[in-house]
C-alpha cells in the first residue's frame, strides 16, 4: 500500500511539472548577432514596451544609473578590440548600462555582467570604458526599446538606443585592416608548423594518404625547433603504418624523452606500450 501511495504522488508530482502555465514575458528577450569588418557582436537584451507610460523623465529617471532595457543586464560582446571616442574597449562580454538625461546620455561598459539590473554597489574598477552620446529626438515614437547596430562599413557601426521619441548613437571602430593584413601576411608567408602537423594528424586519423602523412609530418617537424612530443609521436605512428617500425622506435624514443622532459606521463606511458609493441 505504501508503494502505491508514492507512486501515485510522483505521477501527480509529474503532472504538476508538466502543468506548468506558460505566459508571454512583459520584456521578451532578443538576441542580436552583427559582423561588422570582420569583427562579432552580439548583444543580448529584454525588450519593455512604453503602454502609454512616459518613460523618459519618469519610467527611466534622467540622471540615474539605468540597466538600458529590462529584467537581466543587457550584455554587449566583441570578438575584438574596438575603439570608442578614441579610447579601446577590449575584446570580450560587458554590461551595458546608461545615464539618460535630456540632450546627453552616458553609456558604460561594465566587467561584471551577472546583475539583475544594476550592481547593488557600483564598482568604478569594474568600468571598462565610459562616453558620452547625444541624444536626438525621434519624431515617431518607438513603443518597445529597441537595441541596433546600425550604419555599417568595413571599419565600424553605430550601436543605436531607441525607445519613445528619443535615440542615441554611438559608433565604435573595428580593427578590420590590422585583422586583415594579419590574414594576409600569414598566408603570404606559407603555412607553419601547426598547419602542417593539421594536415598530416587528418591524413593519419582518416586513414588517408599515408605516404603524404609523413611528407607533412615532416615539413612540421622541419618549421618547429622546439620539435613537440606530440609531433613526434604523430611521426612514430605514421612510420609505423608506412612499415618503418624501426623507425617508428627511434622517433617515439624521441618523444617519450620530450614528454619526460613536458611532464606529459600519458605520452610517456603511450610511447613505452608502442615501442614494446614495435619491438616483437
Amino acid at each position: 500500500m505504501k508503494n502505491i501511495v508514492i507512486i501515485i504522488a510522483l505521477v501527480f508530482s509529474q503532472l504538476a511539472v508538466e502543468a506548468q502555465v506558460r505566459i508571454p514575458q512583459q520584456s521578451p528577450k532578443a538576441t542580436i548577432n552583427q559582423t561588422v569588418g570582420l569583427t562579432e557582436v552580439e548583444i543580448v537584451y529584454s525588450r519593455p514596451s512604453a503602454r502609454d507610460r512616459i518613460v523618459y523623465g519618469n519610467l527611466v529617471p534622467f540622471g540615474k544609473l539605468w540597466r538600458t532595457g529590462a529584467n537581466e543586464n543587457t550584455l554587449i560582446s566583441f570578438s575584438d578590440d574596438v575603439v570608442i571616442a578614441g579610447k579601446t574597449l577590449k575584446k570580450g562580454k560587458y554590461a551595458l548600462f546608461t545615464i539618460p538625461n535630456i540632450q546627453n546620455w552616458e553609456l558604460i561598459f561594465y566587467k561584471t555582467t551577472d546583475n539583475w539590473g544594476t550592481p547593488k554597489v557600483f564598482d568604478e574598477a569594474n568600468v571598462a570604458l565610459r562616453t558620452n552620446a547625444k541624444e536626438i529626438a525621434v519624431p515617431n515614437a518607438v513603443e518597445t526599446f529597441t537595441i541596433g547596430i546600425n550604419g555599417l562599413d568595413s571599419n565600424g557601426a553605430n550601436l543605436e538606443i531607441s525607445w519613445e521619441h528619443s535615440m542615441v548613437s554611438l559608433r565604435f571602430e573595428v580593427p578590420t585592416h590590422k585583422s586583415t593584413m594579419a590574414s594576409i601576411e600569414k598566408v603570404l608567408s606559407g603555412p607553419k608548423g601547426a598547419d602542417y602537423y593539421a594536415a598530416a594528424q587528418y591524413f593519419y586519423q582518416s586513414n588517408g594518404d599515408s605516404i603524404k602523412a609523413a611528407d607533412y609530418i615532416e615539413k612540421a617537424l622541419e618549421l618547429t625547433p622546439e620539435k613537440p612530443f606530440f609531433y613526434l609521436r604523430l611521426k612514430s605512428l605514421i612510420q609505423a603504418r608506412n612499415g618503418d617500425k624501426k623507425g617508428a622506435i627511434e622517433t617515439a624514443k624521441l618523444s617519450m624523452n620530450a614528454a619526460e622532459i613536458a611532464g606529459n606521463q600519458d605520452y610517456v606511458k603511450l610511447n613505452k606500450d608502442s615501442i614494446n609493441e614495435w619491438s616483437r
